[in-house]
């Protein structure tokens, strides 16, 4: 999953500070994952944003995240 910082359109802040994250999907679309391991992605995410500092909630998504990511392998790339 690609995230990185960008502006947010008709945002008060000046152009230099990004107020916006942005989630890119194609890496998970390209494994094969779905509407329902998105909604999982996303549990994810909202769980750990929710409990900055908690290393226990880190290593519990953790865990899930390693758990998720073995059912969709990397595809091959034939060279």
């Amino acid at each position: 999953i690609t995230v990185n910082m960008n502006l947010i359109p008709f945002d008060p802040a000046p152009a230099s500070v990004t107020s916006g994250v942005r989630i890119g999907t194609a890496a998970v679309t390209t494994r094969g994952l779905g509407n329902a391991e998105m909604v999982q992605i996303a549990d994810f995410i909202a769980r750990v944003a929710e409990n900055l500092g908690n290393t226990e909630i880190y290593d519990a998504v953790r865990a899930e995240v390693n758990a998720l990511a073995a059912r969709f392998p990397m595809p091959q790339i034939i060279c």
